[in-house]
């Protein structure tokens, strides 16, 4: 008998409607594939609702993006609670989220990434910061919430009202080249995908609005290349802890590969990034879902 699978989305981060079609492309498949499913739209009173479930879930399906659904926030309630859930658990998930702590500890594992430099709001505006060309990032942000790139020539002077960033903000060395991106199942990098778009890098408009961007899968890339973006990829998942699906971000200048980020959270819709990979190697949608499923579990 199919276990009860509680789907969580939405929720009150910077990527409520992204989570919602996750979560109503998972909730679909997972009916569809004879699951009994629940799906909440989670609030500030999670954990309430989530004690007094009557009968309580078999799995959880994390289906939240961003804040509180995947830096470690919902996995811990979900430990404390003993119920098994999809991806990965409260350190991978906490580490991931924070840009800045995940590069050092895939540096330490000896990939590649590029050179940063943590700023508060002072340090910039007195122009203490890196030489341009450089991207700003907000430490903890999903789905390119935030990113802005400064070319050579031009300036970003914020405004301390439009500063968006909290304490510090993360300044990255610009990698010009191309975008790549691997998904990772398990213990199993699927594909190497190359994103286009036509605009600055790929940010949340290139990603979720209708025509922003195309996915070449498999990238057009030299095969040493390819193999090598598969190899790093698995390596960041296991030297974050992550657990289930991830996708690990990349760029490529041509010569060397850069990972810039570990997404724990995924997209999961049929024409999201980690799901075309799958069905490249022939790992259907709701095969995906269903082995999510399968393989959640509960801990940190």
């Amino acid at each position: 008998m199919n276990p009860y699978v509680l789907v969580l989305f939405g929720g009150r981060s910077n990527e409520r409607e992204v989570s919602l079609v996750t979560g109503s492309a998972v909730a679909k498949s997972l009916l569809d594939s004879g699951y009994k499913v629940k799906s909440i739209d989670v609030g500030k009173d999670i954990g309430a609702v989530l004690t007094n479930l009557d009968p309580k879930p078999d799995v959880v399906f994390n289906a939240l993006h961003g804040r509180y659904g995947e830096d470690g926030s919902i996995q811990g309630l979900l430990n404390y609670l003993d119920i098994r859930y999809t991806h990965s658990g409260v350190l991978a998930s906490a580490t991931a989220f924070n840009k800045p702590v995940a590069k050092l500890i895939m540096a330490a594992a000896g990939i590649r990434v590029a050179e940063q430099q943590l700023v508060t709001y002072k340090q910039f505006s007195d122009g203490n910061i890196m030489a341009p060309p450089y991207v700003v990032k907000p430490l903890n942000e999903g789905s390119s919430n935030g990113i802005s790139i400064v070319q050579v020539g031009e300036s970003f002077e914020p405004e301390k009202e439009d500063w968006i960033f909290g304490d510090q903000a993360m300044i990255e060395r610009f990698i010009p080249g191309r975008e790549l991106t691997v998904a990772v199942m398990g213990d199993r990098p699927l594909a190497v995908t190359e994103v286009r778009t036509g605009r600055d890098f790929y940010d949340y408009e290139a990603k979720y609005v209708d025509g922003g961007s195309s996915h070449i899968i498999p990238a057009d890339i030299p095969k040493a290349i390819y193999d090598e973006a598969l190899d790093i990829s698995l390596l960041a998942h296991q030297s974050l802890e992550c657990r289930g699906l991830s996708r690990v971000d990349i760029r490529y200048d041509g010569k060397s590969l850069y990972v810039l980020e570990v997404n724990t959270q995924p997209g999961m819709t049929p024409t999201s990034l980690a799901p075309e990979q799958a069905a490249y190697l022939n790992i259907s949608f709701n095969e995906l879902v269903i082995w999510l499923v399968d393989n959640a579990t509960c801990g940190f």
